[in-house]
């Protein structure tokens, strides 16, 4: 196992879990949304806001470039990047894929109080949810692994992520 790249769903416990791998696995700990705010020292809303979508995109698929070349990484993925093929295409060579999910109501209780989700400041951040997951599924279901964290506490979460990794790894 080189990398494991966490994908999903905002609210899905990407990071929080990522951490909680890359400590028990001993591995170092990435967070992409984190690195492309260092890189471009303005916040990934403001540069939704000032910069667009497409920028982040584009920022996102040379940051996630930089992290593939290392061993040994949790990195914790922002929600879309699935959406690009290269993006997948890079994870997979370099790693395994595991996709993090949630119901669409777990997702809404666990993010509806943030202020800092660019893609939920909407009238009706619910039904935006669903809308993003429906359109994701097709990209998030070519990750290598499934998990469902809506009843997983952190520490449940990152235990059943390092079983099924092992699992996988020796197929």
């Amino acid at each position: 196992m080189n990398n494991i790249y966490l994908v999903g769903f905002m609210g899905t416990g990407k990071s929080s879990s990522g951490k909680a791998v890359a400590l028990r696995l001993r591995y170092s700990f990435v967070d992409l949304d984190e690195r492309i705010e260092n890189k471009e020292k303005i916040s990934i809303p403001d540069i939704f806001a000032h910069k667009g979508e497409a920028y982040f995109r584009q920022v996102e698929k040379d940051v996630l470039g930089e992290v593939s070349v290392r061993d040994t990484c949790v990195v914790s993925c922002g929600g879309g990047i699935v959406i690009d093929p290269d993006n997948i295409a890079v994870m997979k060579r370099t790693g395994i894929i595991v996709c993090l999910t949630a119901s669409a109501q777990v997702i809404f209780e666990r993010v509806r109080h943030f202020t800092h989700r660019p893609l939920l400041q909407v009238p009706d951040p619910k039904e935006k949810i669903e809308s993003l997951l429906r359109i994701r599924a097709p990209y998030y279901a070519q990750a290598d692994l499934t998990i469902d964290t809506s009843a997983l506490s952190v520490e449940e979460a990152a235990v059943r992520i390092i079983q099924q990794c092992e699992i996988r790894k020796k197929q």
